[in-house]
């Protein structure tokens, strides 16, 4: 695992006009209002909670990692890049930090950029009640098809109650993952040795190879948004 300092956004911009450039894009000829939506995007936005409809991943570190996976991508038949392999990221902090917003941002960054994107998202909790083995749920099935999607999102990883055999789910996707060399994203509120105690250390081996590793601090932006209403409200 790579801990990933802040980037100077000036590096980023320069590396990304220098893609840009190779794909014939100027980056200095202004954006029409008119500018063409990207249909990915659109199609993509019905299935993004409402709330992170208009994320956006700010954050350098994961800036940058959007900039990677688009560069690595690879060529289609009609010209247009699609994911390949790449780094996966882990995306740590406290509660309300904006950890599943950067994660829907990097998403919308990567299809607005034009990239052909097959991708899942779900938190862990939902994810180990979907492949809890139950009446007509074919469970091994839908662990390969989270195992083979380009992009994955695990949000919350360490949230869900822990047992051996959420252990060992997690273990089985997540290797899978770490084979193929596919792209994930993983957010938790636990520093990495509460997360490993959490996990079984074959889970976080994996992870901490496979992923750079993104820490956001400050506080809880949600409690923030609240106490601003409530003050204008009493205005």
């Amino acid at each position: 695992m790579r801990d990933t300092d802040a980037q100077p956004v000036g590096g980023i911009a320069r590396r990304l006009t220098g893609i840009l450039k190779a794909r014939g894009i100027d980056p200095s000829t202004p954006v029409s209002e008119d500018a063409e939506p990207s249909p990915a995007l659109d199609a993509a936005q019905a299935r993004i909670p409402a709330r992170y409809q208009n994320a956006v991943a700010d954050h350098p570190a994961v800036a940058s990692w959007v900039e990677g996976v688009a560069a690595a991508g690879r060529r289609g038949p009609h010209g247009s890049v699609g994911i390949a392999e790449g780094r996966s990221l882990l995306i740590v902090g406290t509660t309300g930090t904006g950890k599943t917003h950067q994660a829907y941002g990097a998403v919308r960054s990567l299809l607005a950029a034009g990239v052909r994107l097959r991708w899942k998202a779900t938190t862990a909790a939902d994810l180990y009640a979907e492949l809890r083995p139950r009446k007509d749920s074919d469970s091994e099935r839908e662990l390969q098809d989270l195992a083979r999607c380009p992009l994955l999102i695990i949000d919350d990883l360490g949230a869900a109650k822990a047992s051996e055999w959420t252990e060992e789910i997690t273990m089985r996707l997540i290797d899978r993952r770490y084979t193929a060399m596919l792209p994930t994203l993983v957010t938790t509120n636990l520093g990495m040795a509460d997360l490993r105690a959490h996990i079984g250390d074959r889970v976080a081996s994996r992870l901490t190879e496979m992923t750079d590793k993104v820490i956001l601090d400050g506080p809880d932006r949600r409690r923030a948004i609240a106490a601003e209403r409530r003050g204008l409200a009493a205005a």
